[in-house]
């Protein structure tokens, strides 16, 4: 597998290789692909970020599997994992103008949640916890304690006077 530093800068440009690679012209290959021949050249200059519809047809016409583009537009990750895109591409039992429809339709889906996701949310800090108010037991139990001159709850004898405790 071709590791990301030996991958093309962008998808047009691996258009544009493909193509090249094919001795195809550009005119001919936006004949083929059913685009544009100004699109496709935006396309190979990197100043439009097709469609999986569009690189559908790309792929077709240069005769490469749509996995293939889509990994290297960045649709599907490069790790192997087959998306839904890819799963729609290769399903033998579609045709590829339902194939185009399904991927349309996933990536017009997408588009929406991205642009209605709310923001992350940012790591909440929470306040310490304030400290517990003594019950009436505690409170009667450090009285008795500081009468028979016992510190709080030790045992030990006290050993500063009360009135300094107070100040």
């Amino acid at each position: 597998m071709a590791t990301p530093k030996d991958l093309p800068q962008d998808i047009g440009t691996f258009i544009r290789d493909l193509r090249q690679t094919a001795k195809i012209s550009l005119r001919q290959l936006a004949d083929k692909a059913g685009v544009s021949n100004p699109y496709l050249s935006q396309i190979e200059r990197g100043l439009r970020k097709p469609s999986a519809e569009v690189l559908q047809q790309i792929a077709s016409a240069l005769r490469v599997s749509t996995p293939a583009m889509y990994l290297r537009a960045g649709l599907l990750d490069g790790e192997g994992q087959q998306g839904v895109l890819a799963a729609i591409a290769v399903d033998p039992e579609l045709t590829i103008a339902q194939k185009q429809s399904l991927s349309q339709i996933y990536e017009t889906f997408r588009n929406e949640n991205a642009r209605n996701a709310p923001p992350a949310p940012a790591p909440e800090s929470f306040p310490d916890p304030p400290a517990a108010e003594p019950d009436e037991a505690e409170l009667l139990e450090a009285e008795l304690r500081g009468q028979a001159g016992l510190g709080p709850r030790s045992g030990a004898p006290r050993t500063t006077p009360i009135a300094e405790e107070t100040k």
